[in-house]
């Protein structure tokens, strides 16, 4: 719902009814992740997607249906590839879409819930969408509140405690639990959108591939921080992507930022007196991706000078040197497009290799440990 917020509380704010719905849940290769989606106001007008155009059709009546009920709906979309084209997914997916009625009274937090994300502030929406006599139940969830209820203080505690670990890695999902929250129930289905900040890119070295990876990461919705020690080079008009531009050694910005399990850090800095260190720093972060740019003989002599001081093998096969998938790249651009993919490619466990000449699901269900970084 991040992608449409500000229609969505347009509407809100009008205080007539509208429909929204959200995809809660996909199978093989579903054309968008849970959490995509559109609202449909009192007069027609239309906002956002949630297949990328294979069945908003039918989604837009059912969202007019449900706001002349008030009764929400949960309807899967898409049985095998057979069936697909006469439902609408040409793909061959699988989705699950819940449509809700919303206005003030209804949810009367999202008008709350529009500030925390335009903050940055980590907050998560549970919905019952499945399951007897609760569908449409609401609680909002911070990390240190919550507003709402799903019907029973134990199903509240229970989600909010799930809530708060999926907000915490990004995951969004959904939960089945029994009425008063018992984990070996599967009666309720709870739906949880976390909208947790934008997981961070750091890039060190203030280089011309830096200005395109920072350009690239910030297309792929990563919050970019550019870090150099030499303040000539470091500066915000030569990285306009960048969120932060920072001027430090290296190795002392990363010891002393946050870095958790959803940052990729990529070291263009090409220079040993700089990526050594920084490495030896990153590589016992929890981030999710580490690269480091140079040539296969920097990349040697890199490794031995981080087994000299101390890294485990286990340590030093965590680094993606020389850093991007093999595309040919030259440019700075062509570059960063070969990085971002060889990101994603390990976000996703994907191969890097060519889809024409695989087999199997294109997408996968679930990203590798860490939460990818589409944000919802």
């Amino acid at each position: 719902m991040r992608d449409i917020l500000e229609a969505v509380e347009a509407f809100w704010r009008e205080g007539r009814p509208f429909g929204l719905a959200t995809v809660v849940a996909t199978w093989r290769s579903a054309p968008r992740q849970p959490g995509a989606a559109m609202a449909v106001n009192a007069d027609g007008e239309v906002v956002g997607s949630v297949s990328g155009g294979c069945v908003e059709g039918a989604v837009y009546e059912l969202a007019e249906q449900v706001v002349a009920s008030g009764q929400p709906s949960l309807t899967r979309y898409g049985v095998s590839d057979d069936d697909a084209f006469a439902v609408g997914l040409t793909c061959g997916g699988i989705l699950d879409v819940f449509v809700q009625p919303v206005d003030p009274v209804r949810f009367p937090q999202l008008g709350e819930l529009a500030d925390a994300l335009r903050n940055r502030e980590p907050v998560a929406v549970a919905t019952v969408v499945e399951g007897p006599g609760r569908v449409g139940a609401r609680m909002v969830v911070w990390t240190d509140r919550r507003s709402g209820s799903l019907g029973s203080d134990r199903l509240d505690d229970a989600v909010t405690d799930d809530a708060r670990g999926m907000l915490e890695h990004g995951r969004t999902g959904v939960l089945r639990l029994g009425p008063d929250g018992q984990r070996r129930g599967d009666e309720l289905g709870v739906f949880v959108e976390s909208f947790a900040p934008p997981p961070r890119m750091l890039v060190f070295g203030a280089i011309d591939f830096a200005r395109a990876v920072a350009g690239i990461g910030k297309f792929l919705g990563y919050q970019v921080t550019v870090c150099d020690a030499r303040a000539v080079f470091a500066t915000p008009k030569r990285f306009p992507d960048a969120d932060e531009v920072v001027v430090a050694w290296p190795h002392r910005y990363l010891a002393s930022t946050r870095v958790d399990s959803r940052t990729v850090i990529c070291v263009l800095t090409h220079d040993p007196k700089f990526d050594v260190p920084l490495l030896e720093v990153a590589l016992r972060t929890p981030a999710v991706y580490v690269g480091a740019m140079g040539s296969r003989r920097t990349h040697a002599d890199r490794l031995a000078r981080l087994r000299e001081r101390g890294l485990s093998e286990a340590e030093v096969a965590r680094l993606s040197s020389p850093i991007g998938l093999d595309i040919g790249a030259r440019t700075p651009e062509e570059t960063a497009v070969s990085i971002a993919a060889e990101i994603t490619a390990t976000l996703w466990g994907g191969s890097g290799g060519r889809l024409s000449q695989s087999q199997g699901a294109i997408h996968r269900d679930t990203p590798r440990e860490a939460s990818a970084p589409v944000q919802a």
